[in-house]
């Protein structure tokens, strides 16, 4: 006895609990996703939900997003004599940096809450109670679909929101601080590859599958009813952002560590 109230007082331990069982759910996901049947209708239907709450959104912030990175990285250009390099710091770092991370903050920020929502108003009124006593796995038939449409919506609002953000950068660039349309074309392509949309893409599939898992989580296990489950969405947003920047900087050493730069 005296040894488990030890173990329960011990500084973290509780933060430690949390992040283990949030990791065996993130294990259950993948371990789960091969099992049959697949829930292919409620996948259709998680797609379109959250695809439906954050594309617009989505794409009217990497409007600006990209406008802000032009302009800066282009008035900083102009300061140092390199004007011809505008468009292929402009482009990298919306492709590599900002879309990611935008993806993910709308995944989280609308699709994210609302799923962690409903979870927790499933857990509340014992519905996830008594799938487990029918003997029907809760994470199979809600988790994994709910998981699997965030990283494609992510993936497909990653691309989007690239294209959008390099239009945005293209038209203040060029139109506002007057920068040459053929120099800002040639240094992107001077400069960018391939692999950079890669781990672009690789980026938003992570950070979907972190923010569906976490989200979902939460939603399994709030406390207090009704009042908990407004927690809970809280929560999963905060621990969703504080993740994916941990994850983004993860990624993106080891990425400039494994691909060396274009022309070196």
């Amino acid at each position: 006895m005296a040894e488990r109230t030890t173990t329960a007082s011990f500084p973290g331990a509780a933060a430690l609990r949390q992040t283990g069982r949030l990791y065996g759910l993130g294990l259950d996901v993948v371990r789960l996703t091969f099992r049959r049947p697949f829930q292919v209708r409620e996948l259709i239907q998680q797609f379109w939900f959250i695809a439906s709450v954050s594309i617009l959104p989505t794409a009217l912030v990497s409007i600006p997003f990209g406008a802000v990175i032009a302009l800066h990285i282009g008035s900083l250009t102009t300061q140092i004599g390199a004007q011809s390099f505008t468009g292929a710091a402009s482009v990298l770092a919306i492709i590599q940096q900002a879309s990611p991370i935008v993806t993910a903050l709308l995944i989280a920020g609308a699709g994210g809450s609302a799923m962690c929502a409903d979870l927790g108003s499933r857990t509340i009124r014992e519905e996830i109670d008594a799938m487990e006593v029918l003997g029907v796995s809760p994470v199979q038939r809600l988790i994994v679909p709910r998981v699997l449409a965030a990283m494609g919506v992510a993936v497909f609002l990653n691309g989007m929101v690239s294209v959008v953000g390099v239009l945005g950068g293209y038209f203040f660039n060029v139109i506002m601080q007057h920068g040459t349309p053929g120099a800002y074309l040639a240094s992107f392509s001077a400069l960018a590859q391939l692999p950079d949309l890669w781990i672009s893409e690789i980026k938003a599939l992570i950070f979907g599958f972190v923010a569906g898992v976490v989200a979902s989580y939460r939603g399994l296990n709030p406390k207090g009813g009704p009042k908990g489950v407004g927690d809970a969405v809280n929560q999963s947003v905060v621990i969703t952002f504080l993740l994916l920047f941990v994850l983004n900087l993860i990624l993106t050493t080891v990425y400039l560590q494994l691909v060396p730069p274009k022309g070196s």
